[in-house]
């Protein structure tokens, strides 16, 4: 790896952080439990699109583990971690079906993924499939968080395009 790519993950990795604990520390947006914006994914897309899928994932998992750490939400973790994979999964595979101007879309599939994660985590741990009544409501919050998350991924990436 060159020195301005190291560079690079760098600072995206150390901008994901500061995004997802600076997140952490807002009230939410809606009184419902596990409906954040996600802002710290817009990162990882921008890293998946400007940078490779290898980077993605490090800058990501790098993410989920610093940032359950320093937010002190070590239970969180679990949950963040299968929801991010299975985010970065869908996201890799639909970045090679959808075109640069569509990355919102990627975006919400990545959502919509990472909230099936969180709900398996939370089906495991809780024993109980009345959790799966849910899923219509994260299903609604993956589509509008993933593609506002997405939209600004596509406007930094292309703001990032015009600098070159």
């Amino acid at each position: 790896m060159n020195t301005k790519k190291l560079s690079l993950t760098a600072m995206l990795t150390a901008a994901a952080l500061i995004i997802f604990v600076a997140e952490s520390q807002i009230p939410p947006i809606v009184p419902i439990v596990g409906v954040k914006l996600g802002l710290a994914n817009v990162i990882t897309l921008v890293a998946l699109y400007l940078l490779s899928p290898r980077e993605a994932f490090f800058i990501s998992i790098i993410r989920i583990v610093l940032g359950s750490i320093f937010t002190g939400h070590l239970m969180s973790f679990f949950f963040s971690l299968a929801g991010g994979l299975l985010c970065y999964a869908a996201m890799l595979f639909a970045s090679k079906i959808f075109s640069k101007q569509q990355i919102w879309a990627v975006s919400v599939l990545g959502a919509i993924a990472h909230n099936a994660g969180q709900l398996c985590v939370a089906l495991f741990m809780l024993g109980r499939s009345e959790i799966l009544w849910y899923s219509p409501v994260l299903l609604l919050s993956a589509l509008i968080t993933g593609a506002f998350t997405g939209v600004t991924a596509q406007l930094v990436i292309h703001r990032f395009n015009k600098e070159k």
